[in-house]
């Protein structure tokens, strides 16, 4: 009998069954389709050895005017500048206190408790202490003089730490240990940390009067939030905030040895908010926009978050923000929804989220400056980060659908919808953020599992090809290619650099698959017997004569569990591999099989064409 074609529809279906779902494909992991054929993910690499602090939960890339290349790197405990091969710490200073620290040691132990009245520290803040002398034994100056990370907040004013060398291996103190540090220590104290983990906000009475509905929770502070920090460019500046938090201005000329300062307090600031959800910079007409903003209460800044307030500065002056008719700064707060949760510059417009709608909002000049706009209220942004903007629209992710912008909004049909939207830990949503890579067409989702509270999976809509796929990879940050040749992510206190070769940072890329549904020759009615298989694949990178494994499986009934019949392991010089198997229905399963037992086989990427197998009725029974 000839060779029968095996060919499957390009995407993944899971809103059905897989025997239901014949001629498609059902499931994957770190393949994508291009031009309707399975091919392997790109690979990806380190960007450098250097380490940052933290989970980095934003990333943005400039060129400045000297040609300059920066990475901006937001964590969950410091806000970097990436700099050639250094991470530069540029986390603002909160609090600087002046001859007021001392210390006390205990013999035998390595933590120190610091003094310092109403210092404002939480669990997790960083200091820099300066100024102090050794308390007598092994807590030398060297030893308390540098940074540390505050391991317990007793009080108001008393704080811990762990002591350390200048090499970071912990110090002991002895019974020599019984001074205090002396008289002139002085302690730098960055912003308080955020959270690592989201928690719902709690506390009634926090927040402004009608900022949320009747009986419900107020935000809470901004450490008291998932720390999630956006930023943008104004000029060769950059402007930095964590949600919820204060706003911040690097000065590029100031270099990267200097720290991000607070706006508001700037020398020339008028009515700049000190507070907010969201910044971002509207590029065309030039105005700092302020998402989520504090309103002003006579001549000052209330301080506490307005979650529906747009503040917006005047033209080419991000430190002028009081409304006057002489200017264009001003503030519009919007209606529906109960907070603003993010925002995203599309083409000639600023796209806002609430919880419920979408507004656009759009630069009119003089007199009201900008308009903005309800666009939608059936659809709100469930993370601040889960928008992204490519080339035909804005594409984000709601509660149980995703959607589309382009002038309207469209609600996008997917083929994995409920396979997604049931796997999602609802509880940390906010960490989700969506991606581009435009490369391939690509817009997607990183979002943590239902059983995990980190990101650890994705799914991707190819808009060329109006399809879907997903898979496990943890990135808790991306960047794409522009003003780098490569997208860039984060992930375990390290960037990465993806679409380099086929390896997973040097080592094999582990898990990569794809299966299809059920096939039969007769709808299933009668057994099939496949006796064997012409593979048809394209090895994109072959330097080390490497393979990859076709798996064939079979079963009888829907219900039946799958049974695997034969693993052939394909070749670029492989002819044909003869195999038994008999079932009612077939599944096929293409694996890579880089370094499998050590073989040395990396940089192996491949492209699947149409398997054929030899397959003939078996009779009914």
């Amino acid at each position: 009998m000839p060779f029968t074609k095996v060919q499957f529809r390009p995407g993944i279906y899971r809103e059905g069954t897989a025997y239901d779902n014949e001629g498609g494909w059902f499931d994957c992991n770190l393949i994508r389709f291009r031009d309707g054929r399975v091919e392997k993910f790109g690979g990806w690499e380190k960007l450098s050895s250097q380490t940052f602090l933290g989970n980095a939960r934003a990333l943005h890339n400039w060129l400045s005017l000297g040609s300059n290349l920066y990475l901006g790197i937001g964590t969950t405990v410091k806000y970097y500048i990436k700099d050639g091969d250094n991470y530069n710490d540029i986390t603002p200073i909160r609090k600087t206190s002046t001859n007021s620290i001392t210390f006390s040691a205990t013999n035998g132990s390595s933590t120190i408790t610091a003094t310092d009245i109403s210092h404002g520290a939480v669990q997790g803040d960083f200091v820099t202490i300066s100024g102090a002398v050794s308390l007598g034994g092994n807590i030398t100056a060297a030893v308390l003089n540098q940074e540390y990370e505050i391991a317990t907040t007793p009080s108001a004013n008393t704080y811990t730490f762990v002591a350390k060398n200048t090499s970071g291996v912990t110090v002991t103190a002895n019974a020599s240990d019984s001074g205090n540090g002396g008289s002139g220590v002085d302690g730098s104290y960055q912003i308080n940390v955020g959270l690592d983990v989201y928690v719902t906000s709690a506390g009634w009475g926090s927040g402004t009067w009608g900022a949320g509905t009747w009986g419900s929770t107020s935000a809470l502070s901004a450490n008291g939030q998932l720390r999630l920090w956006t930023h943008d460019n104004f000029g060769e500046n950059l402007i930095i905030n964590p949600r919820g938090g204060g706003i911040y201005r690097w000065i590029e000329n100031n270099g990267t040895s200097t720290r991000a300062v607070e706006l508001a307090t700037t020398t020339g600031a008028n009515l700049v908010p000190t507070v907010g959800l969201q910044v971002l910079a509207s590029e065309v007409d030039r105005h700092l926009v302020v998402l989520g903003a504090d309103p002003i209460s006579g001549s000052t800044r209330t301080g506490a978050v307005d979650p529906m307030l747009v503040a917006f500065s005047d033209q080419e002056n991000e430190l002028e923000f009081e409304p006057l008719i002489t200017n264009s700064a001003g503030s519009v707060r919007l209606s529906s929804g109960s907070q603003i949760i993010g925002g995203v510059k599309s083409r000639q417009e600023i796209v806002i989220f609430t919880d419920t709608s979408v507004y656009s909002m759009q630069f009119v000049g003089p007199p009201f400056t900008f308009a903005i706009n309800l666009i939608n209220e059936a659809s709100g942004l469930i993370g601040p980060k889960a928008a992204v903007v490519d080339e035909s629209g804005v594409y984000f992710m709601s509660y149980g659908a995703f959607y589309v912008y382009n002038g309207s909004v469209q609600k996008l049909p997917c083929s994995v919808k409920n396979y997604v939207f049931s796997d999602i830990n609802d509880g940390q949503a906010f960490k989700i953020h969506a991606f581009t890579n435009l490369e391939h067409n690509e817009v997607g989702w990183f979002y943590p599992s239902s059983s995990s509270t980190e990101i650890d999976r994705y799914v991707i809509y190819n808009t060329q090809e109006k399809i879907w796929y997903y898979g496990n990879l943890s990135r808790t940050a991306w960047l794409d290619s522009g003003v780098v040749s490569y997208p860039q992510a984060a992930s375990s206190n390290h960037i990465f650099q993806h679409e380099v070769g086929f390896d997973d940072d040097g080592s094999a890329m582990t898990g990569v698959f794809v299966e299809s549904s059920d096939f039969a020759i007769d709808s299933g009615e009668n057994f099939t017997s496949i006796s064997s298989l012409i593979p048809d694949i394209k090895f994109l990178q072959d330097q080390n004569g490497g393979s990859i494994n076709i798996v064939t499986k079979v079963r009888n009934f829907p219900g039946d569990s799958l049974t695997t019949e034969a693993t052939s392991e394909i070749s670029s010089s492989t002819q044909k591999k003869d195999i038994r198997a008999r079932g009612r229905q077939a599944v096929l399963r293409v694996e890579s099989n880089d370094d499998q037992s050590g073989n040395g086989n990396l940089s192996i990427g491949w492209r699947l064409g149409t398997t054929r197998y030899n397959i003939r009725p078996d009779g009914k029974r």
